[in-house]
């Protein structure tokens, strides 16, 4: 059983999940970010470190990423002017259509990426010892099932995320 009487509200577990999930993305960006420190990587914000993670799962236009940050296409493109700056991506034109860009990595965002994965999963395993490998295991399992569609026809207003 789950532990709780989902059919009696003052049953519930007192905390929300969103403030434990909050808790947990912060507890993995955290340890990103020290993790690139000791490799000699400078800090990078959160919205950049979650930039790289989707550009390196093949997201890869300004628009998209946009929309699954929830943030604006203009805020969007300021960090990746600024992660171009700081020589770890690159623009390129868009071969299925003209009036895009493409974001890649460059070389060197490439051996940063590589570096972030290895510490991301390095975090995971630290966790599973922490936690127990099959807590961890259910852990991914359900964060990556489906949830279905999200509760509610509409999204709240000035969100620009959609789940998908």
């Amino acid at each position: 059983m789950n532990g709780y009487d989902s059919d009696n509200p003052d049953e519930l577990p007192p905390e929300v999940l969103m403030r434990g999930l909050l808790r947990a993305y912060y507890w993995m960006d955290e340890s990103l970010q020290n993790g690139l420190q000791r490799a000699g990587y400078r800090p990078r914000t959160r919205t950049q470190t979650m930039i790289l993670i989707h550009i390196s799962n093949g997201v890869t236009r300004a628009a998209e990423l946009a929309r699954a940050l929830g943030v604006s296409r203009q805020a969007i493109q300021q960090q990746i002017n600024d992660l171009e700056s700081d020589d770890l991506v690159t623009q390129i034109p868009d071969p299925t259509d003209k009036r895009a860009n493409r974001i890649v990595f460059s070389e060197r965002g490439s051996a940063l990426i590589n570096q972030a994965m290895a510490t991301l999963r390095g975090a995971e395993q630290t966790l599973a010892m922490r936690l127990g490998y099959e807590t961890v295991s259910q852990l991914r399992n359900a964060l990556m099932a489906d949830w279905g569609p999200v509760i509610g026809e509409q999204r709240a207003p000035g969100r620009k995320r959609s789940v998908s």
